[in-house]
């Protein structure tokens, strides 16, 4: 289940089923009324090309009227609905339109939208939305009075439009620690869906907002989830924070290395520094970057020292923290 807010600045709030919130930004009728213009006049071109080839096949076969009306409407039908569909699916959520206004379809619950959502929302674009018979006025009607701009075809789908342009995008600070390396290095992350890491990304962002009780028991529930899909088990106990971090920081150094863009230096993260203890993987390189330098002296003064570190102790879900000597549950 997934819940909405919305507000009248046009940011508007999804929560997942891991009661996790996105700040989302909507995309409004004028926006999505251009994407959609664009993609009208892609199709009438295509509509243009393929009806003049296949009326001039006709001509010449010397076809029936009704063979030639059914050819005809069934490339209309292929290239209005077959477009959409087939677009919205292959691209998660995006038209060439919406691709050029930076639009994008997603779940009620911020997770990407899949075949059946987009025939869906196709269908009713095309019979109930913007049908002549209609005189598409269901459409505008429905977008301009709900709040986050849904159309008929959204509300029966599910689905919600967003602008991933200017997004304001929670990015946590993801880190490895020193000794575990070598293991996340052979973890196997296959498995691991868009959606899980997602939800993932965006508590660890959240982690310092969210009530103690709360952000315990969605931390243990996404690490068991993640722990399902992914493996070896960590060589050591640990905190269902530090284990995701871990995760999503190897998954985004393996995106990174394929896409070739410059990694940044990240060290440290949102719950406390770790030790690196002495043994064979104290001396192993970290592909995560250098730690950066120190501050250069400026002239305000130095923060106040933070409180001191104390080890966490044993949830009743049985994380241990890292150095507490306290045997806990390994993934």
């Amino acid at each position: 289940m997934s819940r909405q807010e919305g507000g009248d600045d046009g940011v508007s709030q999804l929560v997942t089923g891991e009661a996790v919130v996105l700040q989302v930004r909507i995309a409004r009728m004028p926006t999505r009324a251009l994407a959609c213009a664009i993609d009208v006049i892609l199709q009438g071109v295509v509509l243009g090309v393929l009806i003049s080839l296949l009326t001039g096949f006709l001509i010449g076969g010397e076809a029936s009227e009704a063979l030639a009306v059914a050819l005809i409407f069934l490339v209309v039908l292929v290239v209005v609905v077959g477009y959409r569909v087939v677009m919205e699916t292959l691209t998660r959520g995006r038209t060439l339109g919406k691709m050029v206004l930076g639009l994008k379809v997603v779940r009620d619950d911020g997770s990407s939208i899949r075949f059946r959502h987009a025939l869906v929302r196709t269908l009713m674009w095309f019979f109930v939305d913007f049908a002549p018979w209609f005189a598409a006025c269901p459409g505008i009607v429905a977008s301009l009075m709900n709040k986050q701009g849904k159309r008929i075809g959204d509300m029966v789908a599910g689905t919600v439009v967003i602008r991933e342009r200017h997004q304001p995008m929670a990015s946590p600070p993801l880190f490895v620690p020193g000794h575990l390396v070598q293991w996340a290095q052979s973890l196997e992350l296959s498995r691991l869906s868009d959606e899980l890491a997602n939800a993932s990304r965006e508590y660890l962002a959240r982690y310092t907002e969210l009530l103690p009780g709360a952000r315990d028991s969605i931390g243990d529930a996404l690490a068991y989830r993640v722990s399902q899909v992914t493996a070896p088990v960590p060589p050591v106990p640990m905190v269902a924070p530090a284990f995701l971090s871990a995760v999503l920081a190897e998954r985004r150094r393996r995106e990174l290395n394929r896409l070739a863009v410059p990694r940044a230096a990240v060290n440290t993260g949102p719950f406390g520094p770790y030790a690196v203890p002495a043994g064979p993987f104290a001396a192993t390189p970290s592909p995560y970057g250098a730690l950066p330098p120190p501050p250069v002296p400026g002239p305000f003064p130095a923060p106040a020292p933070a409180a001191p570190y104390r080890p966490a102790a044993v949830n009743p879900q049985g994380w241990a923290a890292p150095g507490s000597n306290e045997s806990g549950q390994w993934f």
